[in-house]
């Protein structure tokens, strides 16, 4: 949801606009423009960060699919040899995971690295404590005390994968800063203004992209309202984006044989406007949607703590059971 204070501001005084059509960027463009490609620049996540991604997700994978393959073979066993140690490792990096937590309410433990870098060590670490759990009994059910801190923990990292998802929409990726309403609509607008700067059909340009806000700005307060609008809000996003760059094609093809422009100079006009169109949609579709996932954030993180507590006990009490009884 938008935050009203903004949208009766920021955005809406925006549809009011009519920015005149054409071909040379006007005095504020520049600036726009220069804006819009640094905030594309941070959006923007490293090759590397997708590199190490994936090499970790395949590596999880492959290691749950061996083991699932092998579980009648490999003779492992959770109460001697590896298959023992395999639990105890998995449950100590269980026990790292409350460092994250009490890193972001303590300030005595900043020597122990930044809050993002415990954010990234919570995921990894609470995979592989999954992944060496599962291992460690043997794709297999046990006893019930055993069944029950199975059951706690593949619940708690369901629950931590929708966490991450909720996280990433309303922080820059995982810096663990918010991301500020106004910023948003800020780069939006930015957007708007550099986009029919460089269209020769800037009103009909500018006609959409102030309809798709209205509607933006129209988002309803309720999650459950929320969760049907938000389809609908992707789906004309796309649409208008798809039109804004068939109009921009033609226009730029229409413009370039007046002025006798090569056929590299109209394709890079075009891939210049088909970003700033496609930013412009997904700084709308954000700030629209920061106070929907901030209450849906809310509302995960009032179950994922008791969820994660009541992993503790079971563990807790599964170690026990397994070594007193």
């Amino acid at each position: 949801m938008i935050n009203p204070a903004v949208s009766g501001t920021s955005l809406q005084r925006s549809v009011t606009r009519r920015q005149p059509p054409a071909t040379r960027l006007p005095p504020a463009a520049p600036r726009a423009r220069a804006r819009a490609t640094a905030d594309l620049s941070r959006h923007r996540v490293s090759p590397w960060a997708y590199v190490i991604r994936w090499t970790l997700t395949v590596a999880v994978a492959a290691a749950l699919w061996i083991g699932w393959l092998e579980r009648d073979d490999s003779g492992l066993t959770p109460k001697t040899g590896v298959g023992y140690w395999l639990g105890i490792a998995g449950g100590a990096l269980m026990l790292l995971l409350l460092v994250y937590p009490l890193r972001k309410r303590m300030r005595i433990l900043r020597v122990i690295g930044s809050v993002p870098l415990w954010f990234r060590a919570h995921m990894v670490l609470g995979t592989f404590a999954c992944v060496l759990i599962v291992w460690h009994a043997n794709f297999h059910l046990g006893s019930i005390n055993s069944n029950v801190a199975l059951a706690a923990m593949l619940v708690v990292a369901g629950s931590g994968l929708i966490g991450r998802y909720l996280h990433g929409k309303i922080h820059h990726g995982l810096s663990g800063q918010k991301a500020a309403i106004k910023e948003i609509v800020a780069e939006a607008q930015a957007l708007k203004v550099t986009i029919c700067a460089r269209l020769p059909v800037a009103d009909h340009a500018l006609a959409q992209l102030s309809a798709f806000v209205r509607l933006a700005a129209a988002a309803p307060q309720g999650i459950v309202a929320g969760l049907f609008f938000w389809p609908v809000l992707s789906w004309r996003g796309t649409l208008v984006r798809r039109r804004l760059i068939a109009d921009a094609r033609q226009a730029i093809a229409i413009e370039g044989r007046r002025l006798g422009q090569s056929r590299r100079l109209q394709r890079g006009r075009l891939a210049a406007v088909s970003e700033l169109v496609t930013l412009h949609i997904a700084a709308v579709k954000k700030a629209a949607a920061f106070g929907f996932y901030e209450r849906l954030f809310s509302l995960w993180h009032f179950l994922h703590v008791p969820l994660f507590l009541l992993l503790v006990a079971a563990t807790i009490i599964h170690v026990f059971a397994a070594h007193f009884f």
